[in-house]
This record gives structure tokens, C-alpha cells and sequence, in this order.
């Protein structure tokens, strides 16, 4: 049961004027190659006024050197300690222990959360350096969708295909439907937006798709967005099991809201499926839905077991860091402007609804229910945090 914490003093606004002190860090993860805004963003926002500091070399796996951060406007810092005298930090990975002991109270962290991959010492490094967490998979635009999730999730989709794609031109392969031939046969298990975006990659590609969901309204959705009828199905155990044992190519994209993903194809399943058929799965992320699925990294990407052959790296995006760069600064972007706008992001937040639901620390308080829940730690609900502010 979530217990319920209220804040009895009244919170102090961060900052009343117009200006941002943006600081983008270097990512210590070596597996994470994007930045969180491009320099085309960052002389957007300085010619409004704001500060941004660029810890050199941030942007150069995403194809953005120091010179075009400078050029634009921002100004490059070597050191870490330098960097965090910001007051807002924009990451990708969420910070480290070592990071979080730059920050000092009050200072406003944007960053992906990771739900999986939480661990206990750093909620409460977190909650001890008394900062404002704000995760990238909660923020949510004026329609209520999540903007950063669609857009990645829109890039890991297209990716896992050609991922696919790539591993059958290396078998001698190639996917589609050549005249005389029978098409490549693939097999999508979600029909979310990486289930979406697969199936609009094989497709175009002239495969054979079947796409599995337990939600009819998203197979509904799925078949009007791409404009044609496949073949679609809930997850019904036989039907699956079928599919998966003709199929060239199976991607793995369920998404669970609560962090975990459920594992819906057994061993068995998997020791089922024709020799050298290829699994991508997604949805690694979030533990896989594969119950062979072990995640494996960028240099070490696949491995075999029952001669099929799996694909499992975490943060597929990551892949085309320049395009995934893009896409995250063009959210971004936009929602720093609004905020200068309203004299800081902490007054923004708690002016923009959408904003506020990326809020899970605040100051030494935790307000995402499932992380109280799944650690134990008293829930602040962020409405009575707006109320002791007025």
C-alpha cells in the first residue's frame, strides 16, 4: 500500500527570470551515443537568452563537434564540476552515483529513468542530493501521447527490421518477395509503435507479416496507420506457436507500462522455429519477451541458442545516434523555450500538466507511485507539492 507524504512548508520557486543555465554532459556510459540537444537547438535557445554549457566531445558520436556547439552559441567545458554548476542538466542516461554528487539541491536533471534498471543506492542518492528528476518516458505533449517514447520507438522499430534484414543478406539472404519466390515470412509480437513501424519496414520490403497484440484497438490502429490490411491476431497460444515455427524473422516489441515486460515465447517455442530464423527483441529494454532473450551490447550484439539466432541490445536508438539526437532535441527544444517563457522549468512544470507527469523526485521526494511501490518509499503526490507553492 503507497502511504501518502505531504509537504508541510511552502516550496520556493527555483528561479523567477527569464533565462535557462543549461548544462549537456558527456555521457560516461560508452553504449550511449546521443545528446540531448543539437547545436541548431542550442543557438535557438541562447539567441533567446539562455546560458548552455557543452562538456566537450558531448555530441560527437551523434555527428556534432565542439565547434558547431560554440559556433552556436553554447560554451565547452572539460570538466564535469565545471558542467554541473548548471542548473539544469540534460542527459540521456540516467546519472550516475558520481554524478548525482555534482548536484546540489534543487538543480533539475532531465534524463531517460530506465524503470528495469533502477537500483535501490541510486533512488537514494537521489532523494539525499534533494534534485528534481524529470524522465524523458513520462513526459507527455498537449494530446496526452508520449512524444520521446513514440519518436525512439519509431526509430527502434525501423531499425529491428533492417537489423533483420542485414542478418539474412549475410546468410545469402534477402527479405522480400521476388518473383517466383516465396515471400519472407515475419512474425511481430506488439502492435504498439515499434510494432507499427517494423511492420511498415517488412512490408515495404515485400515480407509476409503476421503481427500479434492482446489489444485489439492497437491491431485496429496498427492496420488504419499503415493504410492496408495483415494479418493480426491476439496472442492466442496455437496461432502464435504456428507463426513463430514458419517464420524467417520474429521481433519482439511488447511494451509494458509497469517496467517488465511479460515473457509470452517459452524455450520451447524458440527451439521450435526454423533453423537460422533471426529474433530481434525490442523489448529488451524492459527485461524481453523471450524467455532465451539475455541482453547483449554493440560490440557482442547477437548469440545463438537452437540455432536461432538472437539480437538483444538495449537502446536500439542508439544505434543512429545523429537521427535519435534530432528527434529528442526537437522535444526538447521547444518545451525549454516554453518554460524560459514562464521565468523556469520548476514554475513550468507546475503550470503544464503534461510536463509535470515527467516529475518522479522533487527535492528529496519521491512522486512516481510504481518506484514507492516497488522500493518502499513514501509517495509525494505533486498536486499537494503545487498547492504548498501557491
Amino acid at each position: 500500500m503507497i502511504q501518502l507524504d505531504t509537504l508541510e512548508q511552502k516550496s520556493p520557486t527555483a528561479t523567477t527570470l527569464r533565462d535557462l543555465y543549461i548544462g549537456i554532459p558527456a555521457e560516461l556510459n560508452t553504449d550511449e551515443r546521443r545528446v540531448a540537444l543539437t547545436p541548431q537547438a542550442v543557438k535557438m535557445l541562447t539567441a533567446a537568452g539562455s546560458q548552455i554549457l557543452v562538456q566537450t566531445q558531448a555530441g560527437v558520436q551523434a555527428s556534432f563537434s565542439d565547434e558547431a556547439y560554440s559556433q552556436a552559441g553554447a560554451q565547452i567545458v572539460h570538466s564535469s564540476e565545471d558542467l554541473y554548476k548548471a542548473n539544469i542538466i540534460l542527459k540521456i542516461a540516467p546519472p550516475t552515483i558520481a554524478e548525482l554528487n555534482l548536484m546540489s539541491r534543487g538543480q533539475i536533471v532531465l534524463s531517460v529513468l530506465n524503470l528495469p534498471n533502477i537500483k535501490p543506492e541510486f533512488l537514494e542518492k537521489l532523494l539525499q542530493k534533494e534534485v528534481i528528476a524529470i524522465a524523458y518516458e513520462y513526459l507527455k505533449d498537449l494530446s496526452g501521447s508520449l512524444p520521446i517514447v513514440r519518436s525512439m520507438s519509431e526509430i527502434a522499430g525501423s531499425m529491428a527490421m533492417l537489423i533483420a534484414s542485414e542478418n539474412l543478406n549475410q546468410q545469402g539472404k534477402l527479405l522480400g518477395n521476388i518473383t517466383g519466390l516465396p515471400p519472407s515470412k515475419v512474425v511481430v509480437l506488439g502492435a504498439g509503435t515499434v510494432g507499427e513501424y517494423a511492420t511498415r519496414i517488412a512490408l515495404g520490403l515485400g515480407a509476409e507479416v503476421r503481427v500479434f497484440d492482446n489489444f485489439l484497438y492497437k491491431l485496429r490502429r496498427l492496420q488504419n496507420a499503415i493504410g492496408q490490411r495483415v494479418f493480426t491476431s491476439v496472442l492466442q497460444p496455437e496461432i502464435v506457436a504456428s507463426e513463430l515455427a514458419r517464420a524467417d524473422i520474429a521481433i519482439g516489441a511488447i511494451y509494458s507500462h509497469t517496467g517488465q515486460t511479460p515473457q509470452i515465447v517459452s524455450q520451447e517455442l524458440v527451439r521450435n522455429m526454423k533453423p537460422n530464423a533471426f529474433i530481434v527483441d525490442v523489448s529488451i529494454d524492459q527485461g524481453g519477451c523471450f524467455e532465451t532473450s539475455r541482453p547483449t551490447t554493440p560490440n557482442d550484439p547477437t548469440f545463438s541458442i537452437h540455432g536461432i539466432t538472437h539480437f538483444c541490445v538495449p537502446n536500439i536508438p542508439s544505434r543512429v545516434p545523429n537521427t535519435a539526437s534530432i528527434a529528442i532535441s526537437n522535444i526538447l527544444a521547444p518545451l525549454l523555450m516554453a518554460a524560459s517563457d514562464k521565468g523556469g522549468i520548476e514554475n513550468y512544470i507546475f503550470q503544464a500538466k503534461n510536463v509535470l507527469s515527467g516529475v518522479y523526485a522533487y527535492k528529496g521526494h519521491l512522486t512516481n507511485a510504481y518506484l514507492c511501490t516497488k522500493f518502499g518509499y513514501k509517495y509525494t503526490n505533486l498536486d499537494m507539492i503545487a498547492a504548498a507553492r501557491m
